[in-house]
């Protein structure tokens, strides 16, 4: 049963379970990159046996898996997975950024220049459940910055089938490769190449604590998105919200995983206990009620604060990946926001609606790290590069002052490059 507890019972920074695994994982990522970049595919087929107990005759997935994919799924289904994407691509065109030039002095072009990274590479987890939304909110923004090729790697059945709904979700964003392999040696994979797998510049998505390490431990050599820790979701509420519906909104994430946190933090007592409740109620008749059960047992809590002032500054402190703001004004609050990964505004805006088909992304910053980074967005696959130009003249006009700062950092030859165009004689 989940626990109420007032304000200041418990540390604002423990009120989320932002637990380790109790697993070392580090040596044996280090292990599995080491052979992926010294088999090659030779590595992936052999893990493939090891881990998803399947013998493959490709890694590639063909045309036709994935047009038989798009036949066997539900008609109205993909027609949901389109809506989706119409969604995710409205909200994902307006990021684009712009290049700029400044021209404002005689002789003198500075500018910046927006480029898409050349190839991104796709995690999209396997399992006991298919995350055909991950496909849609990871590669829309890629296609849409530009990047010229995005592949996605995803782990096998045991027939050596890829989930239908999976390829579907792929063809309907513009996914360009779809390799059949999991686990961190598709993280390996794809930072380093294979004969089949092609290496990327940048790494997206979720998976488990190999995947995750595996992110850790071949960032440098490619860009990843983030390290993501288990899903949150903090319900700040008045007294005048439906108990049934906070209930539901903190089982929508206690169901994905037994370390998830969900809380509410309420002014009102008598909404703490309808919620605690509620939740009693409603966990039995979930299809993961036992993961949901000990995500609520375990990490779940109600805080009772004085008011809603106080709730924000548990938010702000704590940064929550989810934050729904369930009262009848909430956008008197959001300027009060300042750290949350994605915020859900009113009593009708449930955080499964964000994690589906309202088109803001839900790939989104944990474990408090809403606090300096955020959403995956455009930006995650652009780079800028800068440009400077300055003619003879416009170099003569400041060459002095340059080779002056340079001096005053003790690097003469800076300041040589800066004045030597104009009387190789000078001394510096």
């Amino acid at each position: 049963m989940i626990k109420i507890l007032k304000y200041g019972e418990v540390d604002n920074k423990d009120i989320f379970a932002r637990t380790e695994p109790t697993f070392n994982v580090e040596e044996i990522v280090s292990e599995i990159i080491a052979t992926v970049r010294r088999d090659g595919d030779k590595a992936l087929y052999a893990y493939a046996e090891k881990f998803d107990r399947v013998t493959l005759d490709s890694l590639v997935v063909t045309k036709e898996e994935i047009d038989a994919a798009r036949d066997a799924v539900d008609p109205h289904f993909l027609e949901v997975l389109e809506t989706a994407s119409k969604n995710i691509r409205k909200f994902h065109e307006k990021q684009v950024r712009n290049s700029f030039v400044i021209n404002d002095e005689p002789g003198i072009v500075i500018g910046q220049k927006i480029i898409s990274v050349d190839r991104a590479g796709l995690y999209v987890p396997g399992g006991t459940a298919a995350y055909p939304s991950t496909v849609l909110m990871d590669a829309i923004p890629a296609k849409i910055a530009g990047v010229k090729e995005v592949v996605m790697v995803t782990p096998p059945a045991k027939d050596g089938s890829v989930n239908p709904v999976i390829l579907a979700a792929a063809s309907i964003a513009g996914v360009d490769k779809i390799i059949k392999v999991g686990g961190a040696q598709a993280i390996a994979a794809l930072a380093y190449g294979t004969e089949t797998v092609p290496a990327v510049d940048k790494i997206v998505g979720p998976g488990n604590a190999f995947v995750a390490e595996a992110k850790r431990q071949v960032y440098g050599k490619v860009s990843i998105d983030m390290i993501a820790g288990p899903s949150e979701i903090l319900i700040v509420s008045d007294a005048h919200s439906d108990a049934r519906h906070i209930a539901a909104d903190l089982l929508s994430q206690a169901e994905h995983d037994k370390l998830a946190s969900a809380v509410l933090v309420t002014d009102s007592i008598m909404l703490a206990e309808r919620v605690r409740d509620a939740l009693e109620e409603q966990i039995p008749l979930l299809e993961r009620a036992e993961i949901a059960r000990a995500s609520i047992d375990n990490n779940g809590k109600i805080i009772v604060a004085e008011n809603l002032s106080a709730a924000i500054e548990i938010a702000n402190e704590i940064a929550p990946e989810h934050l729904e703001l369930c009262v009848d004004a909430p956008f008197d609050y959001l300027d009060s926001i300042r750290h949350a990964g994605s915020i859900f505004m009113g009593r009708y805006c449930p955080e499964a609606l964000g994690d589906y088909l309202a088109g803001a992304n839900h790939t989104l910053p944990t474990s408090g790290t809403a606090r300096f980074s955020s959403p995956l967005s455009v930006d995650d696959f652009v780079k800028k590069t800068q440009y400077t130009y300055y003619s003879k003249d416009a170099l003569a006009r400041v060459a002095d002052d340059v080779a002056y700062f340079a001096q005053k950092e003790g690097l003469t030859a800076h300041a040589r490059s800066a004045v030597i165009r104009f009387d190789d004689e000078n001394k510096c």
